[in-house]
């Protein structure tokens, strides 16, 4: 049976008279005086992983070491794709000259952040069906549970170790790419051509929002694995868990911000045009304002078939000018910190349903 502790033992054999010499060998590791030279040993023995810390690294070693290594790959092509993105606008001339100018020869650029940034998106669900899934869900199955609650160690220990190595790798590879993926795409963050901030191909890729998207699918995934006990069924439950998360963080994301509402009462036809907007704003809605301060619909007169007539519908309906509702580009570091606030308190709860579950059933 295999243990789940390794530790180094070191053996002496003693000898007792024999009649003919009467005395101990003497010579051990070169020591006259039969004793180990712990200066030497300790000297040469390298700081490794150990006892259960080992053990978890070595039966998840190749989706870790994957993982690590996709990432390292990704980031050192990302830092290549900047090199070249920062000699072509440095050469275009930008920011003095828009890119809306360059036609298509910004076009290979937009492509490779679109490329990128879908991988990036891609990770939560990846991390969740195979790291997170089958992290338990495997031990169950096999039984490999059972020898661990035969063993000195605790399960809790057992679990926490498993969770705290599945996080520090997730914590890790998404951080960085987050970090190196807003490095590459800041020279051009103002353009919404682009990448919209306000889209998942840039809020869920920077910041924080990444590293708290995969974190609470790879432990949702978890945690379904401990509930189904078996691995395939749920990596598939994952796999629809994921992308439900997807959903509707993608459906509840404009609301992280607080909007912001701009009028004027100077008319809405001739010269008098709507609200001028911060660069990078995205506008959530616009509406006619009637003298009362009432807001009416965008839609309102849209029937009309002459100019003529449209003024004639507006004065009726008292419509006195616009109201322009927006987020600015400076609210994206806040909404981004707020929402991945609210995914690591999900996430914490996942944890603690783990540990609970853990200690009564986790066999």
């Amino acid at each position: 049976m295999s243990t789940f502790t390794r530790s180094s033992t070191s053996t002496s054999t003693g000898s007792t008279s024999d009649g003919k010499n009467g005395t101990m060998n003497g010579t051990m590791n070169g020591t006259p005086d039969g004793t180990l030279n712990a200066t030497t040993t300790e000297g040469n023995r390298r700081p490794r992983l150990s006892g259960m810390t080992w053990l978890v690294w070595r039966q998840h070693r190749a989706a870790f070491w994957t993982i690590l290594a996709a990432t390292a790959l990704s980031v050192a092509w990302i830092v290549y794709q900047r090199g070249q993105l920062v000699d072509f606008l440095d050469g275009y001339g930008y920011p003095g000259k828009s890119l809306d100018e360059a036609g298509g020869k910004f076009q290979q650029y937009n492509d490779a952040f679109s490329f990128v940034s879908m991988g990036l998106q891609a990770i939560p669900i990846l991390l969740g069906v195979f790291l997170g899934a089958p992290l338990i869900a495997g031990d169950l199955e096999n039984g490999t549970a059972k020898l661990v609650a035969a063993q000195s160690m605790s399960r809790t220990r057992w679990l926490a170790t498993k969770l705290a190595l599945a996080g520090l790798v997730v914590v890790v590879s998404t951080g960085v790419l987050s970090a190196v993926f807003g490095w590459w795409w800041n020279p051009v963050k103002s353009e919404v051509t682009v990448m919209d901030w306000t889209s998942g191909a840039a809020f869920n890729t920077t910041g924080p929002v990444p590293v708290a998207l995969t974190l609470f699918s790879v432990f949702g995934g978890v945690a379904i694995g401990v509930v189904l006990r078996r691995t395939l069924m749920a990596m598939v439950v994952t796999f629809g868990f994921t992308v439900v998360l997807q959903l509707v963080w993608g459906y509840f994301l404009l609301s992280l911000g607080n909007v912001v509402t701009v009028t004027t009462n100077k008319g809405v036809t001739g010269g008098n045009v709507s609200p001028s907007l911060p660069h990078g704003a995205y506008e959530i809605d616009q509406s006619y304002v009637t003298g009362s301060g009432d807001l009416v619909g965008w839609g309102t007169c849209s029937g009309s078939q002459t100019d003529a007539a449209r003024q004639v519908c507006l004065d009726k309906a008292d419509v006195v000018g616009w109201s322009v509702q927006y987020l600015p580009m400076s609210q994206m570091n806040a909404m981004q910190w707020f929402g991945a606030s609210i995914l690591f308190a999900l996430t914490a709860g996942v944890v603690a349903f783990l540990f609970f579950w853990g200690r009564k059933r986790l066999v």
